[in-house]
C-alpha cells in the first residue's frame, strides 16, 4: 500500500502553449495563464469548459486573484499589470510598470507586489493605483514572493541565488541570505503556521528556512532532478507538493520533510513536460498542476495515515 494513492480526476486543455500562471477564485473556480496571453476561468466540476475572460499581447508568468473584491491581477510581461473585474469580466485598470518580465504578484493590505525580471520589488497603493515604493537589490530577476501568515514580512526570492526578507510596515531589508542556492531561487512558500520558509530553484534543491531563528537553514534536501518551479502548501501545513522541469510533482509532509508521492507521467499518466505551476485548493486532498505541455491536470489524493506515520517514524 502507498502512502498516498493517487487519482487523476480531471484534465483541462484549451491553452495553445505553457501554462505558468494559475490563482484560486471563488469556491470551485480557478483561473490559468502563460505564453498564449489567454486568462482562463475554469471550475474543478466541470472539466475542460473554459471561459476566456482576458486576452493580453505577452506571455503572462503572473496571477493574483483578489478575493474580497472578486478581481484578478495580470502582470502582462514587458508592460505591466491589467485588473479585471470578475463579475463583469473586463479589463478595469491597467498600469505600466516595466520593460521586462513579471514573474510574480501578491497581495497584503491593500498593496499588489510585484517581481520583476530586472530585480525589482514593486509596491502598488491598489486605491489610487499608484507606486509607492520600487526597491531594487539586485541586477538580476526577481523571481518569487510569499508573505508570512501574519502579514508581517515578505520573502523574496532572486536569480543572484539569494533570498531577501522585507518588512511589510517599512519594506526595509531585515535578513538576506545571500547564495542561498547554487542556482537562481525560483519558488518560495511561508509553512501555513509561519514556522518555515520553504525554497527551490534551478539547483533542485529544496530548502526549509527557520523563521523565528532568524531564518538560519533547518534543512537541505535534494528534490528532484531538475529545476524546482513551485512549491504549494496543503491549507492546515500537514503536506506540501512541489513541481518541476523534470516533468514530475511530488508530495511531502509538511511537518517531517518526508517525500509521501511522486506523481508522473510513467505512473499516473502525468506531465509530459515541465511542470510550472501548482495550486492546492482550500480543504480539499486535490492538486491542480500545469505543464508546458499546455495542460492542467487535477490530481485526487487519498491519503493513507497509518502507512504515513510509519514511513516519518523510520
Amino acid at each position: 500500500m502507498s502512502a498516498i494513492d493517487v487519482n487523476k480526476a480531471g484534465m483541462f486543455t484549451g491553452h495553445k502553449n505553457s501554462v505558468f500562471a494559475m490563482a484560486e477564485g471563488q469556491g470551485s473556480e480557478f483561473y490559468s495563464a502563460g505564453s498564449d496571453g489567454m486568462v482562463v476561468q475554469w471550475d474543478l466540476n466541470v472539466p475542460d469548459k473554459g471561459t476566456l475572460i482576458a486576452r493580453v499581447q505577452s506571455t503572462v508568468y503572473a496571477l493574483c486573484y483578489l478575493a474580497d473584491i472578486h478581481k484578478l491581477v495580470v502582470g502582462q510581461n514587458l508592460d505591466g499589470i491589467n485588473i479585471i473585474d470578475l463579475y463583469t469580466r473586463k479589463e478595469e485598470a491597467s498600469l505600466k510598470l516595466t520593460n521586462s518580465a513579471i514573474f510574480d504578484i501578491k497581495y497584503i493590505n491593500g498593496k499588489v507586489l510585484v517581481a520583476t525580471g530586472d530585480g525589482e520589488l514593486i509596491v502598488i497603493n491598489l486605491t489610487s493605483l499608484t507606486i509607492e515604493n520600487r526597491l531594487k537589490l539586485s541586477d538580476q530577476s526577481l523571481r518569487k514572493i510569499a508573505v508570512h501568515p501574519l502579514g508581517r514580512e515578505i520573502a523574496a526570492g532572486y536569480s543572484d541565488n539569494s533570498i531577501r526578507i522585507f518588512s511589510t510596515a517599512s519594506y526595509k531589508l531585515v535578513h538576506e541570505k545571500k547564495l542561498a542556492h547554487d542556482n537562481s531561487v525560483f519558488c518560495l512558500s511561508y509553512s501555513p503556521d509561519g514556522k518555515f520558509l520553504i525554497s527551490g530553484g534551478r539547483d533542485a534543491h529544496i530548502k526549509i528556512w527557520d523563521v523565528p531563528q532568524a531564518y538560519e537553514l533547518y534543512e537541505d534536501i535534494v528534490g528532484h532532478m531538475y529545476t524546482i518551479n513551485d512549491i504549494v502548501f496543503k491549507e492546515d501545513g500537514s503536506y506540501f507538493a512541489t513541481c518541476s522541469k523534470d516533468k514530475s510533482l511530488k508530495v511531502w509532509h509538511g511537518k517531517a520533510f518526508r517525500l509521501l508521492k511522486v506523481i508522473d507521467k510513467a505512473r499516473h499518466a502525468g506531465h509530459g513536460t515541465s511542470v510550472n505551476k501548482l495550486l492546492w485548493p482550500e480543504n480539499e486532498n486535490t492538486l491542480i498542476s500545469g505543464s508546458d505541455d499546455n495542460t492542467i491536470s487535477v490530481w485526487s489524493l487519498s491519503m493513507n495515515i497509518d502507512r504515513i506515520n510509519r514511513l516519518i517514524s523510520k
